[in-house]
């Protein structure tokens, strides 16, 4: 599914920049379609995968304004429910966030050195490709390449069972028991 969908992550963004406000917007809605795309667990029921991708993409969009737009009527009473105006997470979502980071960076582990760079340059510093070839002096194919291979095998090992581990070396994504 990966190789219908990742071609169209910069049509998306820029479907998305045109109708979104924020940048961080936009890549919480590009996130989320990727997040949900690896929790289906069949496909085949999607004929048009770039049309599957955009409605999925337009519709977090419409739940994310809707969601802005409500606003709280009844008002707390200061001192009362101030445990409840914490801006701290609550304990389980601070350890399922550490485990999720854990299984992030055990995945980013298996990557080979270009492979987690262009994957780092990419998702966490947002360069373009074109940024990061001529950073690391390799062509725009091998950037785009290893980062779609990258972040299948990211999401594969984040999102699958702990039994199996997915492996990138020489640019090459590899699945080995354990």
């Amino acid at each position: 599914m990966g190789r219908e969908i990742l071609p169209h992550e910069r049509d998306l963004r820029s479907w998305l920049r045109s109708r979104v406000m924020a940048a961080d917007d936009v890549e919480d809605i590009v996130q989320e379609c990727y997040c949900r795309l690896s929790q289906l667990s069949d496909v085949t029921h999607i004929a048009e995968p770039r049309a599957y991708l955009f409605t999925m993409a337009r519709n977090l969009a419409h739940r994310q304004r809707r969601r802005a737009r409500v606003v709280r009527i009844e008002p707390i009473a200061e001192g009362e429910g101030s445990e409840l105006a914490s801006d701290l997470p609550l304990p389980d979502r601070i350890a399922a966030g550490r485990q999720e980071l854990d299984r992030v960076r055990s995945a980013l582990g298996t990557l080979s050195e270009r492979a987690r760079r262009i994957f780092l340059l990419r998702r966490v510093e947002g360069l373009s490709q074109k940024e990061i070839a001529a950073r690391l002096g390799v062509s725009e194919a091998v950037v785009e390449n290893d980062a779609s291979r990258s972040l299948r095998a990211i999401l594969r090992m984040v999102t699958e069972p702990t039994d199996v581990t997915p492996s990138m070396q020489d640019g090459k994504a590899h699945v080995r028991s354990r």
